[in-house]
């Protein structure tokens, strides 16, 4: 018992299926989403894995905010303002040509990622060889990642577009897609370009749905008085009302120039230059102390209190100015507090709306199965009235050659009657006499003979009359046989028409989203192009059998009617001969009681229909029930309970799709 014990303890352990207990939070709820989706049951895409991973990782990362608006609006430059440092290459040309996500890291790296997938890292002076424009061979570069050690870049991930009117058509696509994605947008515009009918335009398509979270950004207010500042922003406020929460006018240059030298940043970097420089220089030499590092690390010291007792009133006055801190406090005091909620809402939607994409695949596949089971139901009733005019058109050519065969037999009664012909004969009566003892008297009568030489004569010989109607009754059954082969065949053809028909667009069909089952189409695919083992064949198989019936039928009464019809005859008449002798011999004995057979014409065509066989034959080709009706009604069974048991085969398939599409449905309601 303890071996057994300890078995099923391994048992469990090994297979048994373990709940699987998910972290709280929005990360753990797309990954129990993403479980349910990927069951094996779906035969779940790989494009369905890296989608659902991707809202994962949508999940973990900072909120996005998006930095778009037309090309040489001063993006670049009023990026690097709000990074505080001059980090993206800026133009009077459009220069950022591929999308740029600026995230949280350690230290300052470029990430390239290609459209091959292929990564690598570069330092961010190389920045500009790989987001201008005006370099060439960029084609094969999908995107850049810029990590810095920010503090605001740990809540928040800008992303830096191309803009929506591109030099190229790809960029924009891209920029529109980017769009869709992001908890925030700042639309950045010149003032003196703001509001004109092409950005009205760009607004109303991709912004309507971000005006809580959006903020417009009036770029070189310092080139402006402020009245004519104001003028702007008030005719903005007014006219983009249902787009914009907020509307502000900056100076991204004298924002940059400001917090490039504001007194944290200027630490900051002192402090990062110096770590940078003892790393590389511990790394690079052989030192058991750090006095190598001595005058390095006083010269920083010296730095520092340079930048501490640096006047910083400008410097304060420039940001001011720059009215860059409207837009900081846009960012953390608007945006940052709905980014969490809404990246939720956004996921969970996308979530649903994955399941419904899923649903609508599955609803195409169960529509081909239901349009299959559909052709299977509507066929039924023609096949049945198929069935039924093969009945009624041969059960009356089999009644035409039964009276050419009706007539054979009399025709043969008829001639062999007329040549029954008499003959004298004679007969001895014992005589009582007194001359003699032993008297005996001649006493003469008719008797009857068949002439059968003449009959083989009349029928068989001169113009072979009978052998031409028996070949062409046999010829007629023949036919009859090939042409009922035939209606049979055509029963199936035109059930197989329909389920070709049915076929011929569904051999081909594909799934219309990505993320789709490609396993649940090919198993489709296949089905339909298999359709003849899925369906046909147990409709073929029963039409070839009951031909074969049929046909062995047919056999068996051309056998009979082929046999010798001569010899049928001869037998006929030798019966008739016997029957005459024995009458003469009882006749012979005692004339007075018995006579002399007479064989009558009816009696001559019922025995030739019983040497025939002829009761075999009248009941296959003329009775109510004959072996054709038979075959029809057997067919007519078996093509039933064929159909049924296909349309339920069929709804099976059917079924396990609605089936997976509740499953769907339980998924989705509880996102």
């Amino acid at each position: 018992m303890s071996i057994l014990s300890n078995f099923v303890k391994e048992f469990k352990a090994t297979y048994a299926k373990k709940e699987e207990i998910y972290e709280k939070g929005l990360v753990g709820d797309i990954k129990r989403i993403k479980a349910a989706l990927l069951d094996p049951k779906f035969m779940p895409s790989s494009s369905l894995e890296a989608i659902l991973d991707k809202q994962i990782r949508r999940a973990r990362y900072p909120m996005e905010v998006a930095i778009t608006g037309q090309f040489s609006a001063g993006k670049s430059t009023f990026l690097n303002a709000l990074l505080s440092r001059n980090i993206l290459p800026t133009g009077i040309t459009p220069v950022t040509s591929k999308v740029n996500f600026i995230n949280y890291g350690e230290e300052y790296k470029l990430k390239i990622t290609y459209k091959s997938g292929a990564e690598e890292y570069h330092s961010i002076e190389n920045i500009a060889a790989f987001t201008d424009q005006r370099q060439k061979d960029m084609d094969d570069i999908k995107y850049l990642t810029l990590y810095a050690p920010m503090d605001v870049l740990k809540d928040i991930s800008f992303v830096d577009t191309p803009g929506l009117n591109s030099q190229s058509q790809s960029d924009t696509d891209t920029t529109k897609r980017v769009l869709r994605d992001v908890g925030g947008i700042i639309w950045l515009t010149l003032i003196d370009n703001a509001g004109k009918q092409s950005e009205a335009k760009i607004l109303e398509e991709y912004m309507s749905h971000f005006k809580n979270k959006s903020l417009c950004v009036l770029n070189q207010k310092d080139k402006f008085t402020p009245e004519q500042v104001n003028t702007t922003v008030k005719y903005i406020q007014e006219k983009f009302s249902q787009f914009f929460a907020q509307v502000t006018p900056i100076s991204a240059k004298m924002a940059l120039e400001a917090r490039a030298l504001h007194q944290d940043v200027l630490l900051k970097t002192q402090y990062d230059k110096i770590i940078e420089e003892f790393k590389h220089d511990l790394w690079e030499k052989d030192v058991d102390n750090l006095s190598f590092f001595e005058e390095k690390f006083k010269a920083y010291k010296q730095e520092i209190i340079k930048i501490q007792n640096t006047d910083t009133t400008q410097n304060r006055q420039l940001i001011e100015e720059s009215n860059i801190q409207e837009v900081l406090d846009f960012i953390n005091n608007t945006i940052r507090p709905q980014a969490a909620e809404a990246k939720e809402y956004a996921i969970k939607k996308d979530l649903r709306s994955f399941c419904d994409i899923l649903i609508k695949e599955y609803q195409t596949i169960i529509g081909v199965f239901g349009s299959l089971s559909d052709v299977l139901k509507e066929s039924e009733e023609e096949i049945l009235s198929e069935f039924d005019a093969i009945h009624k058109t041969y059960s009356k050519e089999l009644f035409t050659i039964y009276n050419a065969l009706e007539s054979i037999m009399e025709t043969m009664a008829n001639v062999t009657y007329k040549n029954i012909k008499k003959q004298k004969a004679y007969r001895y009566e014992a005589k009582s006499s007194f001359l003699s003892k032993d008297s005996y008297e001649k006493i003469e009568y008719e008797t009857y003979w068949i002439d059968s030489d003449n009959v083989y004569k009349n029928l068989f010989y001169d113009d072979q009359t009978i052998d031409k109607m028996f070949k062409k009754a046999i010829k007629d059954l023949k036919q009859v046989q090939l042409d009922s082969d035939t209606a049979f065949r055509n029963v199936y053809r035109n059930l197989k028409h329909k389920v070709q028909r049915w076929q011929e667009p569904y051999e081909l069909i594909k799934k219309q989203r990505e993320i789709a089952s490609d396993s649940e189409f090919s198993a489709t695919r296949h089905f339909a192009a298999k359709v003849y083992e899925n369906i046909l064949r147990d409709y073929h198989r029963a039409i070839l059998e009951n031909i074969s019936a049929l046909r062995k039928k047919f056999a068996y009464f051309n056998g009979a009617l082929s046999y010798s019809y001569i010899q049928t005859t001869q037998a006929t008449i030798a019966h008739f001969e016997q029957q005459i002798a024995e009458s003469v011999l009882l006749y012979e004995k005692e004339p007075t009681k018995f006579h002399i057979y007479h064989p009558r014409e009816e009696e001559i065509l019922t025995k030739l229909r019983v040497n025939f066989g002829f009761e075999k034959i009248e009941d296959f080709l003329t009775s109510k029930r004959n072996y054709l009706f038979k075959i029809i009604k057997y067919s007519k069974e078996q093509y039933l309970e064929i159909n049924q048991g296909r349309i339920e085969f069929v709804l099976s398939k059917q079924s396990e799709y609605l089936s997976k599409i509740e499953d769907l449905k339980a998924i989705q309601e509880s996102i």
